[in-house]
């Protein structure tokens, strides 16, 4: 069975791959859409400029029979009388033609009739809601002689506007969204799919190892504990009679004695770790409803004496009326972790203050000191399991490096949190959020 940690891990990287297949996918899509639609875009204007140059031959018929051409305006005939001009092959009803003269007269028409505008010489390219235009003047020379053509030469015989209807270049285009957006969520999919499974076969080994390594410290811890007690057992009854001790060996004996303290802390510290981590969470078995002011009002007291012994003030503001659910054993001990590290790292003349109050249904805990602090870059690091920073943090002789670890790992067994702020050289803040009973309740 997967760790829920483990699933975190696996939702998290199964959703950072589906948003870089996400965006590599909206990237190339609109890379293609915008190289479709400029291809379409110059097509079309290939198109309507081929119909305006052969459009225009016709401009100078037009403008010797304009008569014929008001009475039959798709029809406009050649020096043949036939009608085998160029432009004559339109794409209706999604092309159109008119002439002008020179003075912006309409001539005729041929094709698809567009909303009639006014004739602008200068614009000679306009878009309307219905079509792409193009305005293109008609010269001819004032000589045979057309090598050397200069404008000097010319003389201005009218306009040709062709025009070409939007609706076709705009179906393709849509056409393509929806291709765009239909193949792109196919791809999503089967990319999501394929991504979940090479997540799950990649972490598959990960997790194996962490479960035979979380078993082995569970099980080390458990079998060191006999031993260690032998020891302790051992010691303090040597102690216990001075008489029997040489002289030269009291120091040896008081040092088995602290090592083996500290060994005992440090395999009870794993195996509650390795507990928490197998998910075997206190609220299972001896949940309760536990006022919490009580509690920290009870827990503050028993380190008035270390405060005082090091001239730190202790200060303590309470709201009364908070009950969380939960183990008061674990949640004492959480408790007792952060003053425990305030203490140590709180300076003389220093200051201690620990305040509760409720809010949006969570009970919050604060512990703030001014003492060293902590460095920015190292605040993401605090709940790691045996780190101290260098040399801050390891000023401190004894301790296991795992009482922030723990009070991590009982606050989210308690379905909480826990969050620190610190600036170095001037204290830390240690929050600590946990549910009411009236949340569960509700």
């Amino acid at each position: 069975m997967t760790s829920p940690a483990f699933r975190a891990l696996q939702w998290r990287l199964l959703l950072s791959s589906l948003a870089v297949l996400g965006l590599s996918l909206a990237a190339t899509e609109a890379a293609v859409y915008q190289f479709v639609s400029h291809s379409l875009k110059q097509e079309r204007d290939r198109q309507l400029i081929r119909l305006a140059d052969a459009a225009a031959h016709s401009l100078p018929d037009l403008l010797k029979q304009p008569d014929a051409v008001s009475m039959q305006p798709d029809r406009v005939l050649d020096n043949d009388g036939d009608l085998d001009l160029p432009w004559q092959d339109l794409r209706e009803p999604s092309q159109g033609i008119e002439w002008f003269n020179a003075e912006g007269d309409r001539l005729g028409q041929a094709g698809r009739s567009f909303v009639t505008l006014p004739l602008d010489p200068v614009a000679d390219w306009l878009r309307t809601d219905e079509c792409w235009m193009l305005t293109v003047p008609v010269y001819t020379p004032l000589t045979g002689d057309r090598s050397h053509l200069k404008p000097a030469d010319t003389i201005l015989q009218g306009y040709v506007r062709v025009s070409e209807s939007i609706e076709s270049t705009e179906a393709e285009l849509s056409r393509l969204r929806a291709g765009l957006v239909l193949g792109g969520l196919v791809a999503l999919v089967g990319g999501g799919l394929g991504s979940g499974w090479l997540t799950r076969q990649a972490l598959r080994p990960i997790e194996q190892s962490f479960q035979q390594l979380k078993q082995f410290t569970a099980d080390a811890s458990h079998e060191l504990r006999n031993p260690l007690a032998g020891i302790k057992t051992s010691v303090d009854v040597m102690q216990s009679h001075p008489e029997r001790v040489h002289p030269a060996d009291v120091k040896k004996l008081a040092a088995i004695a602290s090592a083996t303290d500290q060994m005992t802390q440090l395999v009870d510290d794993l195996l509650l770790l390795a507990r928490h981590d197998g998910n075997l969470t206190p609220l299972a078995s001896q949940a309760a409803d536990i006022p919490l002011d009580d509690l920290l009002e009870d827990l503050v007291d028993s380190f008035v004496p270390q405060a005082d012994a090091k001239a730190i003030a202790l200060k303590s503001r309470f709201q009364s009326g908070s009950t969380v659910r939960g183990d008061g054993v674990q949640l004492r001990r959480l408790f007792s972790n952060l003053l425990s590290n305030a203490v140590q790292y709180t300076p003389a003349q220093g200051t201690i203050a620990v305040t509760s109050h409720s809010a949006d249904g969570w009970a919050v805990v604060e512990v703030i000191d001014t003492g060293i602090g902590i460095a920015p870059e190292q605040i993401s690091l605090v709940f790691d399991r045996f780190w101290r920073a260098d040399p801050a943090r390891s000023q401190r002789e004894g301790g296991t490096g795992l009482g922030l670890a723990i009070a991590q790992s009982i606050a989210h067994a308690h379905h909480g949190q826990i969050s620190v702020q610190s600036q170095l050289g001037n204290g830390s803040t240690f929050c600590v959020r946990l549910p009411t009973c009236d949340s569960f309740k509700g």
